[in-house]
């Protein structure tokens, strides 16, 4: 599997060389008063970053809370677990055996 993801970046990062070869074109982009110069590929590379920057940052908190609940979860995992085991070493002599309630009725007569 960890070969198909190595063929796979290869393939992705040859693409991307020749996208960038081919896209040298100077390009001017302006955003309110701020105005970026530079290649066509450099401009589209800095938009994808940003984006996948925003993803980031909008996923994080998500992220923290699942694994404070996975935290949670594995402490009350380990606690039942315990708690299970304790309940197992009990001897059988310490328990009191388990008795009908018919056979403590009195027979009739």
């Amino acid at each position: 599997m960890l070969i198909i993801f190595l063929i796979l970046g290869v393939l992705l990062g040859g693409a991307s060389v020749v996208f960038i070869l081919q896209n040298i074109t100077p390009v001017t982009v302006s955003f309110f008063s701020w105005q970026i110069e530079g290649s066509l590929a450099t401009i589209l590379f800095l938009a994808l970053a940003s984006g996948i920057l925003m993803s980031m940052l909008l996923l994080f908190p998500s992220f923290i809370r699942d694994e404070f609940r996975l935290s949670k979860l594995r402490r009350e995992n380990k606690r039942l677990e315990d708690e299970l085991a304790e309940t197992k070493t009990f001897v059988v002599g310490e328990v009191p055996p388990f008795v009908s309630p018919r056979a403590t009725e009195e027979p009739a007569q």
